[in-house]
């Protein structure tokens, strides 16, 4: 696998890799297959007609990863892929994606992902997508994921979605089923600056008995960015979930909060709650009166809020 300095440094950064994962990999570049790794428990292959993968996890398969990273590197380029995955009965395994754009060109360099999650009777995942932008060209970086997820009974999902920074416009995209017993967790976080445009649009359906769900999302618009988080829970049973949106807003930013819940049966427990305000200003003068700069003291509050 040859990567040149900037690969490197988007793989750091959406994945924490410094050189080859261990376990299975597939890392993709500007559209085409760069590395893959299967190995005895986890399979990789790819899609008949139509780019992306699947990864098959074996029943039982315990304390293993994934890593299936996508850069894009090249300006004017439009990259789509369909990724499944099927989690088998009883697995524990960690599944890191996401995908790190370095535009140096004046087209836009957009990368469309949507991935659909199996998660079978009794298996656990942790999956992990960042999203980030740079470059010195003057053309959008555009990301679009879709996340679809299926917890069959007793499973457990835990979500981690976030967009690091330098990312144009996104338009973000989470659909989950909820079996009997299980646990859905969700927890997004999202930085814009600039011009940039962020929409956000997630939906849960407990449907089945004892089924649960939590989403928690943590933002923050600076310059004159603009942010849209849509929630939806829907309880038609015995359930419980709930919807916690904190967001800070600070220069000429713009956010809208719409947590929605949709109650079918009267044992459905819903509850949501959402936040949005500035930065205090009690917080950035204790920082600096330990030796900070006012950027310094601002930026080190948005570090811990986004954690």
């Amino acid at each position: 696998m040859k990567l040149n300095a900037i690969d490197e440094r988007l793989l750091e950064t959406i994945a924490d890799l410094h050189g080859v994962p261990q376990g299975a990999y597939n890392i993709r570049k500007n559209g085409d297959l760069l590395s893959r790794l299967s190995t005895q428990n986890i399979e990789i292959v790819s899609k008949d007609g139509k780019p992306g993968i699947d990864v098959l996890v074996r029943p039982g398969t315990k304390n293993e990863s994934v890593h299936i990273p996508v850069l894009l590197t090249a300006s004017g380029m439009t990259d789509l892929v369909y990724n499944t995955f099927d989690v088998g009965e009883g697995s524990d395994v960690l599944i890191v994606a996401g995908c790190g754009i370095h535009n140096p060109g004046s087209g836009a360099a957009e990368h469309d992902g949507i991935h659909e999650f199996i998660i079978r009777r009794g298996a656990r995942v942790r999956y992990v997508e960042k999203h980030y932008g740079e470059g010195e060209g003057t053309g959008e970086r555009i990301l679009n994921p879709k996340t679809i997820v299926t917890l069959e009974d007793g499973a457990y999902a835990e979500l981690e979605l976030v967009q690091i920074r330098g990312v144009d416009s996104s338009r973000r995209i989470t659909e989950a089923r909820v079996g009997r017993g299980a646990k859905l967790v969700i927890s997004e976080r999202l930085l814009t600056h600039g011009r940039q445009v962020a929409d956000s649009i997630i939906s849960v359906a407990l449907e089945a008995p004892e089924a649960s769900a939590e989403v928690l999302a943590r933002s923050v618009a600076q310059d004159s960015s603009r942010q849209v988080f849509r929630a939806s829970l829907t309880g038609a049973t015995k359930c419980r979930g709930h919807v916690a949106c904190d967001s800070i807003i600070m220069d000429s930013a713009e956010i809208r909060s719409l947590p929605e819940l949709i109650a079918t049966s009267p044992e459905a427990e819903l509850t949501h709650e959402a936040a949005i305000g500035k930065i205090s200003g009690e917080q950035v003068i204790k920082l600096m009166s330990l030796g900070l700069t006012e950027k310094q003291a601002i930026d080190t509050i948005i570090t811990g809020f986004l954690r």
